[in-house]
């Protein structure tokens, strides 16, 4: 039995490190270096995801970004779902989410998680996905404010999930949601201040 435990333990972590250095490539930082714009840590919100990428006035190197840290979630959790089994898929996932928030490349600084957090949730079950983008551009289109539309559209994940009856999954993305709503907490003050930038506002 302890055999068992130890083995199912070291399969957990090797997929949470696999996950780990999936999630920890900078997609946002990377493409734009290669396309030579301005250090984007020092633009806008100095987040190296999509929307801060649209601040430089590129939309298809924001667009890259999202797919690049879409599918680093997606990519860890089919490999290890694969390999290991569902629990290893959730593991990857798990890991690929704090990778791309605290990136050992860049001295744990990364970015807030919503494109990785819905690549992780393509891969886990898509259906909740295309709802959570669903939701998302519902709100972008009303209010105009990517963090806002991100931080409604994971609220619903969980609830969808247990409501599909996936209780380890919900669970599972209620942690997420809550580390993705404390990775906004300067967005939630500004949208508060009402001084949050709107989507396409350069600066």
């Amino acid at each position: 039995m302890s055999g068992f435990v130890t083995a199912f333990a070291l399969s957990f972590l090797l997929a949470f490190l696999f996950g780990y250095l999936c999630g920890s490539i900078p997609f946002g930082l990377i493409l734009t270096r290669l396309a030579g714009t301005q250090d984007l840590r020092s633009i806008g919100s100095g987040n190296i995801g999509a929307t801060n990428v649209l601040r430089t006035g590129n939309k298809g190197l924001a667009a890259a970004t999202l797919i690049g840290d879409m599918l680093k979630g997606t990519f860890a959790v089919i490999v290890a779902g694969y390999v290991g089994g569902p629990n290893a898929a959730i593991a990857a996932g798990v890991g690929a989410f704090v990778g791309h928030l605290f990136p050992v490349w860049l001295k744990f600084k990364g970015g807030k998680g919503v494109a990785t957090y819905i690549g992780i949730l393509l891969g886990l079950f898509w259906p909740a996905a295309l709802v959570f983008c669903a939701v998302w551009i519902l709100m972008a289109v009303i209010f105009r404010y990517s963090s806002l539309s991100a931080l409604i559209a994971s609220l619903v994940v969980p609830v969808l999930l247990l409501w599909q009856q996936h209780t380890a999954l919900a669970a599972v993305f209620a942690v997420l949601t809550t580390a993705l709503w404390i990775m906004h907490r300067a967005n939630i003050q500004r949208l508060l201040s009402g001084t949050e930038g709107k989507i396409g506002k350069k600066g």
